[in-house]
């Protein structure tokens, strides 16, 4: 009796449900945009074959794959791999540390950014900072699933995850499907006078979406959440981008223990432990002015001269170079779609010590 290849051999609901697991995993970490995310998905559905599933999760990283990924190492990613938005903004962290050292032009900076915006592999990143000094982040091989301790946790997990994304799969299904053949709904009569008239139907739900974080509403939303979540608002450094942030600090009771978290609403840990100095210096939310900080965002495209502008991010760090260097501050960005930049230097109390502005 013949058997099939492996890649014609037909899927299973399991076999959709877990790679729309991945394109979950690997749309929410950047690598893939929302109209990818969209197609795979359609196409996951209606996969006949596990060669199909395969093709539509092959250029993508393993979710939790380790830290991000500037230059990939011989044993890392191929360069082909999807990048991570963790592993782009570790690419700009590197080009706006090396134009702050030198490094860089300001046309050069520019023009690594405008780069760095289309890129969309780990060779497209690793190409446009080569030539650059400066620690880079890479990949830490995955973990196989039962490896180490804490395998069976992650088993029984992964088995109730899976449960409940087959779930949700198949009702999902089912209930398109009954729409799909439903009859139209029968027209309703006018009720004679005097007589009640049908019931009114039920609203949707409202959805709230989250305020942006990079104006001062949003930065207050994320100070107050930081602070119920972790009791404090201390940090190692802090990014905020318009829907989702970055976080890094030390783990309680372990300064030399660095723990990441991605904040999308709540705060999920986003990647593995690694070593920390216990010197490392620290910044306080706390101390931030939200209200004259705001006043600086909202006019920060006009404050860098971009025409059209608006704030793609900020971070809150220490900073490391004269003149302020020990001092604690915000680093504002601006762009426009025409990746025409500029960058300014907040004080906790909302004044602005330094604008790079657009010059063209």
């Amino acid at each position: 009796m013949s058997t099939a290849a492996p890649g014609r051999m037909r899927s299973r609901d399991i076999d959709r449900a877990h790679t729309a697991g991945k394109l979950d995993a690997a749309y929410a970490e950047g690598q893939l945009g929302a109209a990818e995310y969209h197609d795979r998905i359609a196409r996951a559905r209606v996969a006949k074959t596990l060669g199909e599933l395969s093709d539509l999760v092959a250029d993508l990283q393993q979710a939790a794959a380790g830290q991000p990924v500037v230059v990939p190492p011989p044993s890392g990613y191929p360069p082909g791999t999807r990048a991570r938005t963790a592993d782009r903004r570790a690419a700009g962290e590197l080009l706006d540390r090396a134009y702050g050292e030198g490094q860089l032009t300001e046309d050069e900076h520019r023009a690594a950014t405008e780069l760095l915006a289309e890129a969309t592999t780990l060779g497209d990143l690793a190409d446009i900072t080569a030539d650059l000094q400066g620690p880079r982040n890479t990949p830490v091989a995955p973990r196989p699933p039962g490896s180490g301790r804490s395998g069976r946790y992650f088993a029984v997990l992964t088995a109730a995850a899976l449960a409940v994304t087959i779930g949700a799969f198949t009702l999902t299904s089912r209930d398109t499907d009954s729409a799909a053949s439903a009859p139209p709904p029968a027209a309703v009569a006018p009720a004679e006078p005097g007589e009640p008239g049908p019931a009114p139907e039920q609203p949707d739900p409202l959805v709230f979406a989250p305020p942006n974080l990079v104006t001062g509403a949003g930065l207050a939303q994320f100070i107050g959440e930081y602070r119920e979540r972790f009791g404090d608002t201390v940090a190692d450094q802090i990014w905020l981008y318009p829907d989702h942030g970055d976080v890094e600090r030390a783990v309680p009771g372990q300064p030399n223990r660095l723990v990441s978290y991605d904040y999308r609403g709540g705060f999920n840990q986003s990647d593995d432990l690694t070593t920390r100095p216990v010197d490392t210096s620290t910044v306080d939310l706390g101390t931030l002015d939200t209200g004259a900080i705001g006043r600086v965002l909202a006019d920060a495209p006009a404050i860098a001269r971009v025409p059209d502008g608006a704030v793609t991010h900020m971070s809150f760090e220490i900073q490391t170079h004269s003149p302020y260097n020990g001092v604690p501050a915000v680093s504002v960005y601006v762009s426009n779609t025409f990746d025409e930049s500029g960058w300014l230097l907040v004080g906790v109390a909302g004044d602005v010590l330094r604008v790079r502005p657009f010059e063209g």
